[in-house]
């Protein structure tokens, strides 16, 4: 029975009843005339949640980090300088990733619990007067450590610089469930997944891409060939895949643009950033502290929360898990045993949060960590309590 617990880890995220169903479907021919009727619409649905007019939006079946493989393949070539700043696990392997295709990868390294340093990428790219630089890197939401940065500044440093490198943009964690604006921002490349703010199963990467990006990837000579961006083009004009596509998140996906659209994104960001208000209130309730170092960074997908000197956090997230049948997430990288993740994206109401911290309160007090029973979950329903679902506060 313990697996009808929520899991509050960021992603894959909670799968709501609606999404299952639409997913549990016979087997359908994607060859046959019909399925235009599925696959467009939902390419045209995604360009506003990327809010996109100009760009296009690219599906593979893959995770988010084979959408980042497609990103940095379809548009770059081997040699190529990106500029990219390490603060967090997702940005590190980011890098990762572009040094093993052989591209020449300058990084600004950062503390753990800080955002992308706009000022030091404008400072960067204005020293590079012969436009080395072919492409900027920006992790917008930092899971590993719950920072989220300012997309928009880092493009006006750009823009200040006059310089013409193309903007790419990790939203896995946040597209979907915080405001993500790539025409507005000029992002080139986006990559989100299906697994967390779409809440679906892992399984589908989703890009917004840009025209410039799109002029870019004729030229790249990155290999690629299941992630190239001309073949998928070419059949999505026509309503197909170049493969066989992942038919199940396709209609999961469908019912999931719906689901979103009919509550309205402007009340999906509210619901996220209510609910992620009352979990910080939780956490400084406790006496705990974010690894995120300022609320100007705080991500309303995940909280990365340090545990106390000699405590492992390891060791808790086992032990709600192993006593309590909740998940949580781990401490990755330098955050390893040091702190443990709540993830509040996706379905999730106030109602699914309460529990998860009075889960986690109960496997801190097991293990006597100084934190006294009740005291999160009392603040975050003061919080709840005070205001609405749509984030307004009730009337007194």
């Amino acid at each position: 029975m313990s697996t009808q617990n929520p899991v509050f880890i960021p992603g894959p995220t909670n799968i709501p009843d609606r999404l299952r169903a639409a997913m549990n479907i016979q087997t359908v021919d994607h060859r046959a005339p019909d399925f235009v009727g599925l696959l467009k619409p939902v390419l045209a649905d995604l360009k506003k949640v990327f809010k996109t007019e100009t760009g296009e939006v690219i599906t593979f079946p893959a995770s988010g980090t084979g959408g980042w493989e497609a990103a940095i393949t379809n548009t770059l070539s081997p040699g190529d300088k990106v500029l990219v700043a390490r603060f967090g696990m997702f940005s590190h392997r980011w890098i990762d990733l572009c040094e093993r295709h052989n591209l020449d990868v300058e990084v600004i390294e950062c503390p753990w619990g800080t955002g992308a340093p706009a000022a030091l990428y404008g400072e960067r790219l204005a020293a590079d007067t012969d436009h080395e630089i072919k492409a900027v890197l920006v992790t917008h939401n930092e899971t590993a450590t719950g920072v989220k940065s300012d997309v928009a500044a880092v493009r006006q440093a750009m823009n200040s610089a006059d310089h013409p490198a193309m903007l790419y943009v990790d939203c896995v964690s946040s597209l979907a469930s915080m405001d993500f604006r790539m025409d507005e921002w000029g992002v080139d490349l986006a990559v989100s997944g299906s697994q967390k703010g779409f809440m679906l199963a892992t399984g589908m990467a989703i890009i917004g891409v840009s025209q410039k990006a799109i002029k870019a990837s004729e030229t790249a000579r990155c290999p690629r060939c299941f992630l190239d961006f001309r073949d998928m083009r070419e059949a999505n004009a026509k309503g197909s895949y170049p493969y066989t596509p992942p038919i199940s998140l396709l209609y999961g996906l469908r019912e999931s643009l719906d689901m979103l659209l009919e509550e309205g994104l402007d009340n999906v960001f509210a619901r996220h950033f209510r609910i992620a208000e009352g979990v910080r209130r939780a956490i400084d309730a406790w006496g705990l502290k974010l690894c995120a170092r300022s609320s100007d960074l705080y991500s309303d997908t995940v909280s990365a929360i340090y545990v106390p000197e000699g405590f492992d956090s390891d060791t808790l997230t086992n032990h709600a898990f192993n006593a309590y049948g909740v998940s949580f997430g781990v401490g990755l990288g330098q955050m390893a045993g040091k702190a443990f993740r709540i993830g509040h994206l996706g379905s999730l109401t106030d109602v699914m949060t309460l529990s998860g911290l009075a889960t986690i309160e109960m496997a801190m007090r097991d293990l006597d960590y100084p934190v006294k029973l009740g005291a999160g979950v009392a603040a975050a329903q003061d919080y709840y309590r005070q205001t609405r679902a749509n984030g307004h506060k009730l009337a007194a």
